[in-house]
Formats: structure tokens, sequence, C-alpha cells
């Protein structure tokens, strides 16, 4: 990489290395969690129900109780839909971190970016068997943000840990689904609008 770069420009690869380290390291994670994902997605869902019956035993079932084998199998369709929307702002992002001076702030960007998206990710089982859509659930979890950032955050915590990292999704579809039936119980049904 030092012979691209003219000679007066050389200290530039103890700054570009570390960049390109991040970038790869990044595109690894988010490559494994998303393969990771599309295939488990079925099982969180039922993962998700059952914890909150067990979280909730008095309480009403979730709306959507008993999923059906059609939504199961169209569940890896929805995650597509979570994945184009994780592309439509990393594209930009990963721009921001090449342009100078702005991207010092990229790495303070990813980790706020990939909090929210985990939480999204794993907030979308317990709030999609309340039959909330994708765009009613970003706008739930907007409106409640310190509370989302904080579990996306721990969330990314428990990934970056090797061997722990292999128990973050189902803890993570656990924990989602604990935070929404003890923590906002106010926006139990699924009907409601958030």
């Amino acid at each position: 990489m030092a012979s691209w770069l003219p000679d007066w420009l050389g200290w530039l690869h103890w700054l570009l290395w570390p960049l390109f380290v991040l970038t790869a390291l990044v595109v690894v994670f988010y490559t494994f969690s998303v393969v990771a994902n599309l295939i488990a997605a079925p099982f969180n869902g039922l993962l998700a129900e059952r914890v909150e019956k067990m979280a909730n035993p008095a309480g009403a079932p979730p709306p959507t109780a008993g999923l059906t084998w059609k939504e199961l199998a169209l569940s890896p369709l929805t995650e597509l839909g979570k994945l184009l929307y994780f592309i439509g702002w990393a594209i930009p992002l990963l721009v921001l971190s090449f342009v100078p001076v702005i991207n010092v702030a990229a790495p303070v960007l990813w980790a706020l970016f990939s909090a929210w998206m985990l939480a999204l990710e794993y907030s979308d089982y317990p709030l999609g068997n309340r039959g909330l859509s994708f765009r009613d659930q970003r706008r739930l979890l907007r409106k409640h943000w310190p509370r989302t950032l904080s579990f996306g955050g721990m969330t990314l915590l428990l990934t970056l840990i090797p061997v722990l990292n292999f128990l973050a999704m189902p803890a993570a579809v656990i924990g989602a689904t604990l935070m929404w039936v003890r923590e906002m119980p106010e926006q139990g049904d699924g009907h409601r609008n958030p």
C-alpha cells in the first residue's frame, strides 16, 4: 500500500491500514450476523413467543400466537427487508468513513449504527409476534431510543466477546422479549398505534 502513495504521503499508510482492518472486520462481522439471522429467523420468532408466555403467563397471548408455516416460511423475506434497510444506511456511512476529517467520527457512528441495527433486529421477533410491521417497529424503537440504543450496545458488546458471541443471538431475542414485556407493558397490544 505504501508503494501506491507518493513519498511525501508515506506516513498515511499508518492511518489507512487500521481503517482497512476496521472495515474488513465490520464486513466479516455483519456477513456472519446476517447469514446466522437468516437461518435462525423462523426459530427466533418461536423463541420470543415462548419467552413471552413464560414471562407473562397470566397475560393475554400475543395477537399472532401460534405462528403458521406460511409465516415461518416468509420470515427470511422479512430478514431480507431488514438487510436492504441496513445496506441503505451502511453504504453512506462507509463512504463517510473515507472522507477526511469526518472519518474521525466514523468509529462512533459505526458503533451507534450497529447498536441500532442489533436492537432493531432482535426486537423484531417479539414485536413481529404482536403484529407490528417493520416500519412501526422502527417508529416505536425511535420513540424509546435511549433504551433501544443501550440494549443494542449491550448486544454489540456480547457479540464481540469470543465464544460468548455464539450465545448472543438467543440471549438477544430473550432480552428483547423481556424488555418488551416488562419495560414497555403500555405498548403490549400490537393493535394500538405506537
